[in-house]
């Protein structure tokens, strides 16, 4: 089954509330699990940041969304109860509740104005702004994470044809640059002189695996637009034996074909393929070629400072 969107978790959740007792975290999200029939798979799929489950995540918001309406009130430390204004809604019976319900009730309008407002105030680019459907469908929490991945992709794009469109010699800084900054290469001098242009549009050379040179990495970056085929990848994989290298990357500003990618698998020597889309999103991690712009820190409650309550 699908993990349900965090609307369509609120009715269930309410309904497993009506017995009026206090109910803990752990306790209605394993109801709620069984309820809508969720495998092992389901239940351990994480948010993109991989710091919380999809569905614990949603459970949360559901809940969040219902106290912030009044159907739900805070007991204490991870512990929810239903109000009187809950139970009512119980005895009417509704079919659904979401967030068109919800916005019956003074405190919820006031609570959707609030956030409408910041999301609005805090959005230079309109392009980036999710749409009323997609915020329904998504928690607060997956909603910010898929701006943010659509904000890396965007500027991952913009990467990759800076980078094609740069003459030799910038590239093979960049490969320089990228190398040190992820702890290969020894000292900026040392991957300096260990990588040098080839002449056909690409770079090889023989880089440190750390700063005190206990191992040796083949590397060959290619500035190519084509698909690297297999028999490339077969003729890196060669030049290890000539290079008195065991392991070997390969960067290019295109893709490999399946057939390479199978290959590498196969044999008996560790090479790593890095592809334009990755290379760019390897440079955005470690921040090369790019600057920052805006740094939003997310908080939770502290439940430790307010003890219990």
């Amino acid at each position: 089954m699908v993990i349900p969107d965090f609307q369509s978790i609120m009715l269930p959740m309410l309904i497993s509330m009506g017995d009026g007792k206090e109910h803990i975290t752990d306790d209605y999200v394993d109801s709620l699990s069984q309820h809508f029939d969720l495998d092992r798979e389901e239940l351990r799929a994480l948010l993109p940041s991989g710091r919380q489950s999809v569905f614990r995540n949603r459970v949360g918001w559901a809940a969040t969304h219902m106290y912030k309406a009044g159907l739900l009130e805070r007991t204490g430390r991870g512990r929810i109860r239903i109000t009187d204004r809950g139970q009512s809604v119980l005895a009417q019976r509704p079919e659904r509740i979401n967030l068109q319900y919800l916005n019956q009730f003074p405190e919820f309008q006031e609570f959707r104005a609030t956030k409408s407002k910041n999301d609005v105030t805090h959005s230079d680019n309109k392009e980036a702004i999710i749409t009323t459907q997609a915020t329904d469908s998504l928690s607060p929490d997956e909603l910010l994470e898929a701006s943010y991945q659509q904000l890396r992709k965007s500027l991952a794009q913009d990467l990759l044809e800076r980078v094609k469109g740069a003459p030799p010699a910038f590239f093979e800084q960049l490969v320089i640059d990228f190398l040190v900054a992820m702890g290969y290469g020894g000292s900026r001098s040392d991957a300096g002189q260990a990588v040098g242009g080839s002449g056909d549009d690409g770079i090889d050379g023989i880089i440190k695996e750390d700063r005190l040179g206990l191992d040796f990495v083949y590397l060959q970056a290619k500035r190519w637009e084509g698909t690297v085929s297999r028999p490339t990848i077969q003729g890196f994989a060669g030049s290890l034996e000539g290079q008195r290298a065991r392991k070997g990357v390969f960067i290019t500003t295109s893709r490999f074909s399946k057939d390479a990618q199978d290959y590498v698998n196969r044999i008996e020597k560790r090479i790593v393929l890095i592809d334009g889309e990755q290379l760019a999103q390897l440079m955005m991690d470690f921040g090369i070629g790019v600057s920052e712009v805006t740094n939003y820190r997310v908080q939770r409650i502290d439940l430790d400072y307010f003890g219990n309550g």
